[in-house]
């Protein structure tokens, strides 16, 4: 049997310092290979502004992979080249696929800083840009001194940017629009409309319109893939970046490997209108996280039992475009006290884990805290600080075992109570199926028509929820009970440990 895709983000914004992730994922490859898990999502794994500590956002140089003394390290906070590249071909030779971390919307840590001309933006308005030419200082060249030209002599001027957000001479924090060779046509086209064009985000924003950009992107692209060999990507913060930038970047990208690359995009936004007319600019050419299900998951967490579950795929992109979704319950955007903190209640995580893994539409991913547990300590956005504990999910390898072993055949929904819905994969004739059903309020049950041919069959609940044993009558009818706050998932008791 083919396994169907389940993908593992292999870190969280937490994970330690000290170069424990690539070993890890050594160490863990069989493990994950043996549970269920067909592909692994590393973060990005060159050198970020800050060096060895760097979570790998704060882009610096693309071309170092932890292999030279830059930012005040060698290795980045996962670890050096060697053991990345042992890290890939371990999870691969393990049959996992594996998926790179790609950030290309800005860089930080400039090497020196130039005299240039800007202009200030309204932060609120983009699109309002002031006449007036300031001249500053800015960081905004990267000659990249630690690695001497290796791979790469391109060095990253004011031409190859189109804003920043901080000057020199005089000294000011905001965004300022770089007076240069693209100036004149304001920001991007085709990013999200947000502050009227949200083109800028951060740090030293790259200017695709200059076509050395282009080609020098296209040109690391094409010495990555041949470096590191990777089967696909997440990418970055898309909303931000042209999306004819992507058309074109990845049209190279396969076409440099023959063959199709695995791609999701990070396109944060809770309206599904916008994620469809993005995946329309793009033509279709990747797939986007499923954010406004994240968010479903995240209120029907909070709500209980006054959430109605009949609505939890209400504008979510699996209903309404499944073959470009990829469903998640967490990231670690969305984990406690990172930027987009909205984690999903403890006690809704088996029941949103069992509605993205037991289905038929979507790639489900998982979240490395919700398999392995974390703990950690940060401020808080009140200047407070918080020890946070992130148990691992217990039912979560139990569900991602299921999904390879009872996800099959054709689905039925159930969802006709708003607090209890269910559905059936009816299984194929080779693969048995199942009958999964959740509760957000108290203990309850539904009846479930199965057919003839599940006739007088035995059920049992594959999570050990609930421990009695479900017997179908004549007609293959039976009720299917639920704990309450709970999910089961009722499969025949003769394929339970076949």
């Amino acid at each position: 049997m083919m396994k169907k895709a389940i993908i593992l983000q292999f870190f969280h914004w937490y994970y330690p310092d000290g170069g424990k992730l690539w070993p890890e994922a050594v160490e863990r490859a069989e493990q994950l290979a043996e549970l269920g898990i067909t592909a692994v999502w590393l973060p990005p794994p060159y050198k970020g502004a800050s060096g060895g500590y760097s979570v790998g956002y704060d882009s610096y140089d693309l071309f170092d992979l932890g292999e030279f003394e830059q930012k005040g390290s060698r290795a980045t906070k996962y670890g050096d080249k060697d053991g990345l590249l042992k890290a890939v071909n371990t999870l691969k030779d393990n049959g996992l696929e594996v998926y790179l971390d790609i950030v290309l919307n800005h860089k930080l840590g400039a090497d020196e800083k130039e005299k240039i001309q800007v202009k200030k933006v309204d932060s609120d308005n983009r699109n309002d840009i002031s006449n007036e030419v300031i001249e500053a200082l800015a960081y905004t060249r990267f000659t990249f001194p630690g690695r001497q030209n290796k791979y790469s002599e391109y060095v990253w001027d004011f031409h190859s940017f189109s804003g920043v957000d901080y000057i020199e001479e005089p000294r000011e924090e905001g965004i300022f629009k770089i007076v240069n060779d693209y100036a004149d046509d304001g920001w991007n086209d085709e990013v999200d409309s947000e502050n009227g064009n949200y083109d800028f985000l951060m740090g030293a924003n790259i200017e695709y319109r200059n076509p050395a950009v282009m080609e020098e992107l296209k040109r690391w692209i094409t010495w990555l893939m041949e470096t590191v060999p990777c089967d696909g990507f997440r990418l970055d913060a898309v909303k931000h970046i042209p999306a004819w930038f992507f058309k074109q970047w990845l049209d190279h990208a396969r076409g440099t490997v023959q063959r199709d690359l695995f791609t999701v995009a990070e396109y944060w936004s809770h309206d599904l209108s916008i994620l469809q007319q993005y995946l329309d600019l793009v033509d279709d050419k990747l797939m986007l996280f499923d954010a406004p299900l994240h968010l479903n998951f995240y209120h029907a967490s909070k709500g209980g039992d006054e959430f109605d579950l009949t609505t939890i795929f209400d504008g979510s992109l699996v209903a309404a475009n499944a073959e470009h979704a990829v469903t998640l319950v967490a990231n670690h955007d969305t984990q406690p006290l990172q930027s987009l903190e909205t984690p999903v209640d403890p006690w809704f995580k088996p029941l949103a884990y069992a509605l993205i893994l037991m289905r038929e539409q979507g790639v489900p991913c998982i979240f490395y805290p919700d398999l392995f547990g974390a703990s950690y300590q940060d401020e808080g956005s009140d200047g407070e600080l918080y020890d946070i504990e992130m148990s691992a999910i217990e039912e979560l390898p139990l569900l991602i075992q299921a999904r390879q072993r009872f996800a099959n055949g054709i689905q039925t929904e159930y969802f006709d109570d708003a607090n209890c819905i269910a559905f059936v994969r009816s299984g194929t004739n080779e693969e048995p199926g199942c009958v999964v059903i959740l509760s957000n309020g108290a203990e309850n049950k539904k009846n479930i028509p199965l057919g003839d041919g599940f006739a007088n069959k035995n059920y049992r609940d594959y999570l050990g929820k609930r421990e009695e044993t479900i017997t179908t009558d004549e007609q293959g009818n039976a009720d299917f009970p639920v704990n309450g706050g709970s999910v089961s998932v009722w499969v025949l008791e003769e394929t339970m440990d076949s």
